[in-house]
């Protein structure tokens, strides 16, 4: 089978000859350890859009300056009923928000034109030749974007700390910019419903310790069943990044018509272990990240603990081997050799399960 064909059998719950390894367009370079590892079946997850996105009646600028070898962007969105700007640092693949749109009470009336005048259409021409000048070493992506909730925090509206504040003391008008989005959202769930993807994440990054699960359970949960409604009428899939600690959402993401659980990273690097994680989604398929801190442990111990997740999985029904973030520089090449060895190992060693 194709990295993708492999990937694609496991989404729908079934197993390869053995858990397919994917990691982000992102994440390494294109050399010959990448080669090595594309021949050897690593596919490469490619995270695009299926829509265009305008807002007709705002104007954006960006300024770009630069602060010794630190890199500055100043976007400045110009609304009618007032200008709001965002400031981020260039970190590679990344960036960190220096200044997001609020800035005070003055600004709601602002960043609510601005995701009001957002209008959607599909680029479904654009992303389906790029999945077929890939080829099979790779799987495309659609993106939803945010949860209603999650992209006041995550997005370039406010930071985590103004949003707890805000929520305490005017919870009316961020609910208003709740709204909006959520509005925008149904928009889109009908386009990468009709689109060339085969699955969608929606949104992620969900802080529980920030968010609390009343607050999940009312304002994300009914969001995913929503879009997952449309998208299973078209027979697509459905998942979400939850990289953090799942455990006190446990049981409302296993509630929730997710078919699968994106990045979730097991113990020592959250507080759900592989096994607890198969306990609580048995009927979700899994795409793991492989736990960031074990990358520093040597070649052995890194392959030693892939057989180990495998075994915890129980089966290799439904489960994909994934990283979804930084590995050192040093040690990307010879970490994710192990992982593929371990990979290749319990494969071996368990015939049976892989029959």
């Amino acid at each position: 089978m194709t990295p993708r064909e492999r990937v694609e059998k496991a989404l729908r719950g079934g197993h390869a000859e053995k858990v397919p390894f994917t990691m982000y367009e992102c994440m390494i370079p294109q050399c010959s350890a990448e080669r090595e590892m594309r021949n050897r079946g690593l596919c490469i997850v490619q995270r695009d859009t299926v829509f265009k996105t305008h807002r007709p009646n705002v104007k954006t600028t960006q300024q770009t300056y630069w602060e010794g070898e630190k890199e500055f962007v100043r976007t400045i969105h110009e609304t009618p009923v007032g200008t709001l700007t965002v400031l981020r640092e260039s970190a590679g693949f990344t960036s960190w928000a220096h200044e997001k749109m609020l800035k005070g009470p003055d600004d709601y009336k602002a960043i609510l034109f601005y995701v009001q005048d957002e209008c959607y259409e599909p680029d479904y021409k654009r992303f389906a030749q790029a999945q077929q000048d890939f080829g099979d070493d790779a799987i495309f992506r659609a993106m939803i974007h945010l949860e209603p909730l999650q992209a006041l925090i995550s997005s370039d509206i406010m930071d985590m700390q103004d949003f707890c504040m805000e929520w305490m003391d005017r919870r009316d008008e961020v609910l208003k910019i709740y709204e909006a989005v959520a509005s925008n959202r149904r928009k889109i769930y009908p386009i990468v419903a009709e689109s060339p993807a085969g699955h969608a994440n929606y949104g992620g990054n969900v802080t529980p310790e920030i968010i609390g699960l009343e607050n999940f359970e009312k304002y994300y949960v009914p969001h995913y069943n929503e879009a997952a409604e449309v998208l299973h009428k078209s027979g697509k899939l459905i998942g979400c990044h939850f990289d953090g600690n799942c455990k006190l959402l446990s049981e409302a993401i296993a509630a929730t018509d997710l078919d699968y659980i994106e990045a979730f990273t097991p113990a020592p690097d959250s507080d759900m272990t592989l096994a607890e994680a198969r306990a609580a989604w048995g009927e979700k398929v899994l795409w793991l990240n492989f736990p960031s801190s074990l990358h520093l442990k040597s070649d052995a111990e890194v392959e030693a603990a892939t057989v180990d997740l495998l075994n915890e999985a129980g089966t290799p029904d439904g489960l994909i081997m994934g990283i979804t973030e930084d590995i050192p520089a040093h040690r990307w090449r010879d970490s994710c050799r192990a992982v593929m060895n371990g990979l290749d190992r319990h494969a071996t060693d368990n015939p049976n399960l892989y029959s």
